[in-house]
């Protein structure tokens, strides 16, 4: 007998008869919820729900979206389907340093981020060789103060032409253009250390122990046009001591910026995030 698993999500205002609506059909169907997730935000009044749920028979997908547009449709509610098989196309964007292209490319290689990857977008030609050896195309594309439009646009047309669902920015040291972010927004993800807005500039982490910070972390957000504030997706954060010169500092915060950037990609890709205004809901497993 055919085994599938599937995850419905949805968000809608808070009502009562909401988990009904979701858990009601999947019981009339008879599919398993193997995991279930919800919280309704008094503030917003907004109702988040997550299903994963098995099927042990043949899955007659457009069936179950009629029956369930229009159970959500009583609801107001915005959801969405998938299959825990299919794998969002994401593009990835890197300047020079590897560290967290490095943990993506190992994570998708071994199955633990069940992604695709149809292209590599960098302004710097160094990682080229890393590309080539996951057989991912590389796309080198400099820029300038005076080709910065020209160059995005160049951005946005391999990331349309590769039908990718995710942009991962995975270390771009770049500057997004205001009209780029709006472009991105809700389905970018940023990675940045924890040590902004106090120490800006190109050696922060220099400026920390200068100042004999305790912790270092990092931070991985959805990209907006407020530099560096978009709805944050997940955070990391490690204890220092005055043990740690620079050098220690530096890498540490990069092994927290590779584990926080590929938890907050995969946690998007299993649709564990949803946006509520400037902030998210996360149903971290």
């Amino acid at each position: 007998m055919a085994t599938s698993n599937w995850i419905l999500t949805a968000q809608c205002p808070s009502r009562l008869g909401t988990i009904d609506a979701v858990t009601g059909l999947l019981y009339q169907h008879q599919h398993y919820v193997t995991e279930l997730n919800s919280f309704d935000d008094c503030h917003s009044n907004q109702f988040f729900i997550r299903a994963q749920f098995r099927v042990e028979a043949a899955f007659d997908e457009s069936d179950f979206r009629r029956q369930f547009a229009v159970r959500a449709g009583k609801f107001g509610m915005q959801w969405r389907l998938r299959s825990t098989a299919d794998k969002p196309k994401v593009v990835i964007m890197v300047s020079k340093f590897d560290h967290c292209l490095n943990d993506l490319l190992y994570k998708h290689r071994i199955g633990q981020l069940s992604i695709e990857i149809p292209a590599i977008i960098s302004n710097h030609p160094d990682l080229a060789s890393l590309a080539e050896w996951h057989g991912i195309p590389y796309y080198h594309l400099p820029v300038t103060a005076a080709s910065k439009a020209e160059q995005e646009a160049k951005v946005m047309r391999i990331i349309k032409d590769s039908d990718a669902e995710l942009v991962v920015l995975a270390r771009y040291m770049q500057v997004l253009s205001s009209n780029m972010c709006q472009q991105l927004e809700g389905w970018a993800i940023n990675i940045h250390h924890s040590l902004l807005p106090g120490f800006k500039g190109a050696k922060p982490y220099h400026q920390a122990y200068e100042k004999g910070v305790k912790t270092v972390g990092a931070t991985a957000h959805y990209i907006n046009d407020d530099l560096d504030e978009g709805p944050i997706i997940a955070q990391g954060i490690e204890p220092v001591d005055h043990t740690y010169y620079p050098q220690d500092l530096i890498a540490k915060g990069r092994d927290i910026e590779r584990l926080t950037l590929s938890r907050a990609v995969r946690y998007h890709v299993e649709q564990r995030v949803f946006l509520n205004g400037d902030r998210t809901v996360v149903f971290a497993d």
